[in-house]
């Protein structure tokens, strides 16, 4: 009796892991199931939205690399305005998020329920990118003309040049003039030193034959 027992009860604990196994896969494939009911609801919902911009999308050039404009596939759908700014759907899978990583972190830039205002919010951003982007490159053209940088340069060097030039001039010129009057200070006091024995030697005969006899 034993035995039968501890073999019926072996057999009952087979079954009851099947059915545990069987119950976990089911379990698994209701979650991928309600996973994928969530995501597909998710990217109808932004598909209505792109529908909304679309006049918008148009105007924007396919060739600009500022703007995505493409819902990304994922467990969880975005539609992308640009690298930095996306439309999400909130836990509730209604409710639209426009949303911006910035320095500081995540900010929201509009949350509704509704398409009308998340759609106004993102033409809106979507008009600020490109004025901040023209206002940057006419400043930059204005800021640093092409024709004065390539010519300021060329007329201030031979200004400089012909500066140094004369500078080593007037210096060169200073110089020879003053070891002139050194030479003719260092002249003139020979001169007169000479003048003075000359005339010391006139004064006193007997030093001038001592001179002379020597």
């Amino acid at each position: 009796m034993s035995e039968a027992g501890k073999t019926l009860g072996n057999a009952t604990n087979v079954r009851s892991l099947a059915d545990a196994v069987r119950e976990m896969k089911n379990a698994a494939a209701d979650r991928s199931d309600v996973v994928v009911d969530m995501r597909e609801a998710s990217r109808a919902r932004l598909d209505l939205l792109v529908q909304e911009l679309e006049p918008v999308f148009a105007e924007v050039p396919k060739d600009d690399p500022f703007f995505d404009l493409a819902i990304s596939s994922g467990e969880q759908p975005r539609l992308w305005i640009d690298v930095v700014a996306h439309v999400t759907m909130g836990r509730d899978r209604r409710t639209y998020r426009f949303l911006r990583d910035t320095r500081l972190g995540r900010v929201v830039l509009a949350e509704s329920t509704e398409i009308k205002p998340v759609a106004d919010q993102v033409t809106r951003y979507i008009a600020e990118r490109i004025v901040e982007r023209q206002r940057a490159v006419e400043g930059e053209v204005e800021a640093v003309p092409r024709s004065a940088v390539e010519e300021a340069p060329v007329e201030d060097t031979a200004q400089s040049s012909l500066a140094s030039l004369e500078e080593k001039k007037g210096r060169t010129g200073g110089a020879k003039a003053f070891w002139s009057g050194l030479f003719l200070v260092l002249l003139g006091g020979l001169v007169g030193a000479v003048g003075v024995v000359l005339a010391f030697l006139d004064r006193l005969p007997g030093l001038g034959a001592i001179f002379s006899g020597s």
